[in-house]
């Protein structure tokens, strides 16, 4: 464990006493038993960092959001790419057995088309220094809506208010447009009294509530809709049809979407298979964060995305990685080397 901090690493080694220590970067990129490393660190620091490993041989996790710029985000994709190197990023809400639950409900075609998604993810800091509250919320509730939407928007358009540290949003709302007049709204703040992370997918047929804050019943699939009458003469005959139905909660298996995520960065070296979470995921992101960032200098305008970014990302498909069970593991077996380490 590598950490500038050396209260931190105190603290680390009353946790894990077997693991090895260090305050020296550098000194951790040249240790040849050393062949992945994981970036949890300010944003600032990833491009730099994640370059000098991916350089020094490294297999490369990095917490989202990957870096700080499109252009930062394709050089490191190059590096991967090059190098024949693992590059996996900490889109950690991929690996929820809630939200694979949701993206099956989906996929089903049990909720009908879906209309559109509302996220809300909101609590009382911790304000960040380098980015707004988009940059540091906003990721988590974006890869959920990429997952399950299975396509990237086309344009986004965000609006927000410094209140605290200034030029640096603490309040945001932001749109995202898709094509079939789709649409995706999430609110982000570090202003709010409660701990909010809540989504809603509406669909045709029925909507899905996921609260992730909830302990048990984080999913609720509710039997609603509304109809437009096939035909009509006058407006007196046009009417609306409200249908209410039934609510249920769909089990699910509780289980740890970090470990799972881990897991996966695991496999996926060992098994030189492409992850969930890649640098090209990791890159749309980053484009759809860029985006935001111009739209708000812009008093909310849209923001064309083709525009943004030289590479055209498409999410990956289901085929292209290896399959993550319940516990994390892929169907095949992994081969563990047992004299590397992994740095965090």
């Amino acid at each position: 464990m590598c950490d500038l901090n050396r209260q931190r690493l105190k603290h680390l080694h009353q946790l894990y006493p077997e693991v090895e220590l260090s305050s020296d970067y550098d000194a951790v990129l040249a240790d040849p038993e050393i062949n992945a490393v994981a970036i949890a660190t300010a944003v600032r620091f990833h491009f730099p960092m994640a370059k000098a490993s991916l350089l020094a041989g490294k297999h490369t996790f990095i917490e989202k959001p990957m870096a700080a710029s499109v252009a930062e985000c394709e050089e490191l994709i190059e590096i991967a790419q090059k190098q024949g190197l693992i590059l996996m990023i900490g889109h950690t809400f991929l690996y929820s057995p809630a939200v694979r639950k949701i993206k099956e409900i989906v996929k089903s075609g049990d909720i009908g088309d879906i209309r559109y998604i509302s996220a809300r993810r909101l609590n009382l800091g911790l304000f960040q220094k380098d980015i707004n509250v988009a940059w540091d919320l906003a990721p988590h509730d974006i890869s959920i809506i990429l997952y399950i939407m299975d396509e990237t928007p086309i344009s986004v358009n965000c609006s927000g208010s410094a209140h605290v540290t200034p030029k640096i949003e603490d309040v945001t709302s932001m749109c995202l447009t898709f094509k079939r007049n789709r649409s995706a709204i999430i609110q982000s703040s570090w202003l709010d009294p409660r701990k909010v992370r809540e989504m809603t997918i509406v669909g045709s047929r029925r909507m899905v509530v996921y609260d992730d804050v909830a302990q048990i019943e984080k999913l609720k699939i509710f039997d609603a809709r509304v109809e437009i009458p096939p035909h009509y003469d006058t407006f007196a005959d046009f009417h609306y049809a409200y249908h209410y139905g039934d609510m249920y909660v769909p089990y699910i298996k509780q289980e740890e979407p970090l470990k799972i995520e881990c897991q996966h960065f695991l496999d996926c070296i060992n098994h030189k298979a492409k992850p969930i979470s890649g640098g090209q995921q990791g890159l749309e992101m980053v484009r759809i964060l860029e985006a935001s960032s111009l739209s708000l200098k812009q008093q909310g305008t849209a923001i064309d995305l083709s525009t943004q970014s030289r590479s055209n990302p498409k999410p990956a498909k289901p085929d292209s990685h290896p399959a993550v069970s319940g516990n994390g593991s892929t169907e095949a077996k992994p081969v563990v080397k047992a004299k590397k380490r992994a740095a965090l």
